[in-house]
């Protein structure tokens, strides 16, 4: 069996991307939204950390959080967050994915992939291109001409509180962004 290494800083920042098994495209539905938003909710309240930018694509979503000092127990949060969502989601008569042999033997469900990918943030400026990443996201899958059109993101709140002075931020040619992400 294959073991994953992941970095283990007790406490700072992440960026995450959690991918829906088979890329189904439910992510940005209503209920799903208010499904992931509760389930994250619960988790935060009983294990915290701070979401610093969200974005909801339909098949996945990134996000940065801030855990706190002496903690780095991102895995299981993020474990907790995808069970609860998937059996509320799956309560209410939505579908999942067919699923692998190996699935169906391991009881896994058919709505998140196994896994996810993270990236502990290294400073200030790391920290700042993953939130841009974050927000430029649709545009970069099609999903929206403009960041300023997609209604899932935490941009809004950003440009809200002036992060983002200009009107055509995202539309430039200079925008730094991380590579190799999906």
């Amino acid at each position: 069996m294959t073991q994953y290494r992941r970095r283990r800083f007790k406490g700072g920042y992440y960026f995450f991307t959690v991918v829906t098994y088979r890329r189904q495209r439910f992510l940005t539905d209503e209920f799903c939204r208010i499904c992931l938003r509760e389930n994250m909710n619960i988790i935060r309240d009983k294990r915290p950390f701070d979401v610093v930018a969200i974005c909801l694509l339909p098949d996945h979503l990134h996000c940065i959080w801030r855990l706190p000092d002496g903690d780095n127990d991102y895995s299981t949060r993020w474990r907790l967050i995808k069970k609860g969502f998937t059996r509320q989601y799956l309560a209410h008569a939505r579908c999942e994915a067919d699923r692998s042999d190996s699935r169906i033997h391991k009881g896994e469900r058919g709505v998140w992939q196994r896994r996810f990918w993270e990236h502990q943030l290294r400073d200030e400026h790391d920290l700042q291109n993953h939130v841009n990443y974050t927000h430029y996201n649709p545009v970069r899958h099609g999903c929206a001409k403009k960041v300023e059109e997609w209604l899932w993101s935490s941009y809004h709140e950003y440009k809200h509180k002036d992060h983002y002075n200009s009107p055509d931020w995202g539309a430039t040619a200079g925008l730094i962004l991380p590579g190799g992400y999906e």
